[in-house]
């Protein structure tokens, strides 16, 4: 008797990916964006034509716009892209938390893959680290992670 493992590979160009990306703290997100598009392209070898972005106000709005994509039935996968930086009040984890939760809803609800790279920091270097910096891009990060999802879902499916 053999074991049988099921793990993910990057390729999968006849794959559809869908990103949702606040514009709240734009500067960063963007540079997630750049990263998310790169990796698809470059490590999934996804065309151009197969990715989707959609752009919503902030952290907040994310799950509906996921949601949305989810009921369409038209991707593989969805990338989750925002940044939520800790402030003085009680407000970032309320965002925070709230983002996170309604992303959870959506991919359990939806049977959907949702790679969430909406990133939590508590300050603008944090999150600059996270954006292409020191720390990698977390945009990128999670496409990989999409990618992958991708081909486990597929296997388990077959």
């Amino acid at each position: 008797m053999s074991v049988n493992f099921i793990e993910g590979i990057k390729p999968c160009q006849d794959a559809r990916f869908g990103i949702v990306v606040s514009r709240f703290n734009s500067f960063i997100c963007e540079r997630l964006v750049e990263g998310a598009i790169d990796s698809l392209k470059r490590d999934g070898l996804v065309p151009e034509e197969n990715i989707t972005v959609v752009r919503v106000p902030g952290a907040i709005e994310i799950p509906l716009a996921l949601d949305a994509m989810a009921a369409s039935g038209k991707y593989d996968a969805l990338i989750a892209l925002g940044c939520v930086i800790r402030g003085a009040t009680y407000h970032f984890e309320v965002v925070a938390n709230e983002c996170a939760k309604g992303i959870t809803q959506v991919t359990l609800n939806r049977q959907v893959i949702i790679s969430n790279g909406v990133l939590t920091t508590n300050t603008l270097d944090e999150a600059v680290q996270r954006a292409g910096s020191k720390a990698g891009n977390k945009g990128s990060e999670a496409a990989a992670a999409a990618l992958e999802m991708v081909n486990v879902m597929r296997q388990l499916k077959n």
